[in-house]
Order: C-alpha cells, then sequence, then structure tokens
C-alpha cells in the first residue's frame, strides 16, 4: 500500500507530517465564484497553473468553463500537455535552442501559445517552427507598468507585430500583460485608476493592431489580485488568474481579494519550551514566508510567527496549555504559488477526512 493508498479515507490529522491539504469544498466554492465572475463579465478565463502544478485540477477548472490554461514554463506546459490539456498560454518568452526545439515538439500534442517581446526570440521560433513543419501562436507582452518583460505599448507593438504576421510558421494571435504594479494598492479607487490605466495600454496597443490589419484574436491579462477589475476593462478577451481557487494570507490581507481560505499546512507540535511559545515542523522548506506569514487556525494570542528553515516558531501574548506537544496544528498558506512547490503531493479533504491525493506533476519543472 503506498503512502496515497494508505491515507484516502482517513482523518487527515492522521497525516505525517507537515503536509499540504486543500479543502475541496472551499475550492470549489472559490473555483465556482471565479467562473461566474469571468461568465458575467463575458471574458474568457484561462487560469495559471504556476500554483495549481497538477493537471487535474486544470480539468476541474475546465468543467468549469475556463477554455485554456496559462503556464510561467516550458516544462509545466509540457506536464499539463501530458495530462490531456489543449490549450495551454506560456506567459513567458521561450529563449534558448534546446527550450524552442520542446516547445515546437510539443506542438502536434498541444495548442501552445507563447510570449515574446523581440525580433531575435521571434526569428528563432520561426526558424524552428518551420523546420518543423508547426505553425507556433505568439502573443506580443506589453509592459503596461511593471517593468519587467514586454515591449513598449503602442507603436513598438504594431512593429513588432507586423514581423510576426511576416512569419511564416508563426501566428500573431494578439498581446497580453501583467498589472501586477496595481496588486497591492490599498486605497480602491486609486487602485482602479492603476489598473485602467495599465490594461488601457495594453488594449489600445490591441486596437492600433487592428488598424493596421492585423488579426487580434487575444488580449489576455489579469491575476487573483486584480481580476475582479480587469475582467470588465473594455477590450480585455480573457483573464489569467489561477491562484485564488486556493486562497491564501497575500491574496486576502494584502491585495484584497475576500477568497475562502482552502490551502493549508498540517504540521505537528514538536517543543514547548514556554507556556507562550510553540513550535512547529513546518518551516521554510515547508511554507514560504517570503509574500506574506503563514497564519496558524484556532490558536488565540499569536503575535509572531517565524520561520527558519525546518521550523515554525510562534510566540503567544499569553500562556496557552491548550497545545500539547504531539498534537497536529493547521496553518493557512502565506503565498500558494511559493508554497505548492515545495511538496511532492496535495491531500484533497472534505469533511475533515482525505478524498484524494494528488502528486505535484509539475514541482521542479523550472526549464
Amino acid at each position: 500500500m503506498t503512502l496515497q493508498t494508505w491515507a484516502i479515507g482517513r482523518p487527515k490529522t492522521d497525516l505525517d507530517t507537515p503536509a499540504l491539504l486543500v479543502d475541496l469544498p472551499t475550492m470549489q466554492r472559490n473555483l465556482d465564484r471565479m467562473a461566474r465572475y469571468m461568465r458575467d463579465a463575458g471574458v474568457g478565463w484561462r487560469p495559471h497553473t504556476k500554483a495549481i502544478k497538477t493537471p487535474a485540477i486544470a480539468h476541474m477548472l475546465l468543467r468549469a468553463g475556463a477554455h485554456g490554461v496559462t503556464c510561467a514554463k516550458l516544462g509545466e506546459a509540457e506536464v499539463m500537455a501530458a495530462g490531456g490539456i489543449r490549450d495551454i498560454l506560456i506567459a513567458n518568452q521561450v529563449v534558448g535552442d534546446q527550450k524552442i526545439a520542446r516547445l515546437v515538439n510539443l506542438l502536434p500534442h498541444a495548442d501552445v501559445i507563447v510570449a515574446v517581446d523581440s525580433e531575435v526570440n521571434v526569428r528563432a521560433l520561426d526558424a524552428a517552427s518551420r523546420e518543423k513543419g508547426v505553425r507556433l501562436r505568439v502573443l506580443i507582452e506589453v509592459n503596461t507598468g511593471m517593468n519587467r518583460a514586454g515591449v513598449e505599448p503602442g507603436d513598438p507593438v504594431v512593429r513588432l507585430a507586423r514581423t510576426i504576421h511576416g512569419c511564416e510558421g508563426l501566428r500573431f494571435a494578439g498581446v497580453m500583460g501583467w498589472e501586477a504594479h496595481a496588486i497591492r494598492i490599498t486605497d480602491p479607487a486609486e487602485k482602479r485608476r492603476a489598473i485602467e490605466q495599465a490594461v488601457g495600454l495594453l488594449a489600445d496597443s490591441a486596437e492600433r493592431c487592428r488598424r493596421a490589419d492585423l488579426p487580434v484574436d487575444i488580449v489576455s491579462c489579469g491575476g487573483t489580485g486584480t481580476y475582479m477589475i480587469t475582467a470588465r476593462v473594455p477590450g480585455i478577451t480573457e483573464i489569467q488568474a489561477g491562484g485564488g481557487i486556493f486562497g491564501d494570507v497575500l491574496y486576502r490581507t494584502r491585495m484584497g481579494v475576500d477568497h475562502e481560505y482552502a490551502l493549508t499546512v498540517l504540521a505537528t507540535v514538536t517543543s514547548r519550551p514556554t507556556p507562550t511559545r510553540v513550535i512547529c515542523d513546518a518551516g521554510k522548506k515547508t511554507m514560504s514566508s517570503d509574500a506574506a506569514p503563514p497564519e496558524p487556525i484556532g490558536l488565540a494570542h499569536v503575535t509572531s510567527v517565524a520561520l527558519s528553515a525546518e521550523h515554525a516558531k510562534l510566540e503567544l501574548s499569553e500562556p496557552d496549555a491548550s497545545l500539547r506537544v504531539g498534537d497536529k496544528l493547521e496553518f493557512v498558506v502565506g503565498y500558494s504559488d511559493t508554497t505548492v512547490c515545495l511538496h511532492d503531493e496535495l491531500y484533497g479533504v472534505r469533511d475533515g477526512r482525505v478524498e484524494i491525493v494528488w502528486p505535484l506533476l509539475g514541482r521542479g519543472k523550472l526549464r
């Protein structure tokens, strides 16, 4: 009997720790909420899988109404394609002979789209596609204010689009962007203005391409921290938000997204050195704190949560004898993107019992 089959049907507290859990009904409610919002806004949904890491959950998203998925890396796209996902956007540049060869050899198995922002990369993709005898869809990544990758909006987008349109091995499919610089703005009115301005640059770039007789099918953007505004900006065709199905501390406390918490880490209390200190067996190698600290569930008077490599140290403002060595303690994940990638499996829980165990097949796919 494997660890996975042993766990099914047992109370989650029987699991050895640390263990990554997702509450299935809660995740489904978050998922349904996002799908419904996209339908109501009249845009497509292409949820990002960089936090999800498993084709099984991607198929749940497709059944809920998503038309495809977004991946951060080519390796993740290969996992999704092997899992039967057809419509895949790699929302980053794929550069270098090895990666480009893998990309074009994936096309007979899935309809993969890739982001570009330079003529050098466009020419390399075109040559490889023609040699393979395939045609690759590409989106131009537009810098709408995040100031990471991307072509500057407006005429530079049109110029690169003309180059792509003239390549026999490529098909210009549209534009994409990411308004990440606006996600942590706390004032609602200011946040809306920043998002509308950024996404407006993307939509305007798409319209300029259309006026130049360049076909634009896709205008893609939006993450969990912005989708409730971005989805209703005129000109947008699809939203990439995906991590919101898990919910986490970062989304709720720093991005103003009131999704339910579905993703948790189960830990064991390994030490109670003082009545106001709790030590658990889940540290930075189990749950990240880079974007937001994880939050213990059901423990009062917590003043701080500090993570070292293998331990969580909780300081309490008042003595608490309710937790003893050997007890289990659950934490809401601080940030799903940088926590899921630390685990080999995800335990799906319903009513406190393990219902399914998913291997996180996209873990470690960094190339």
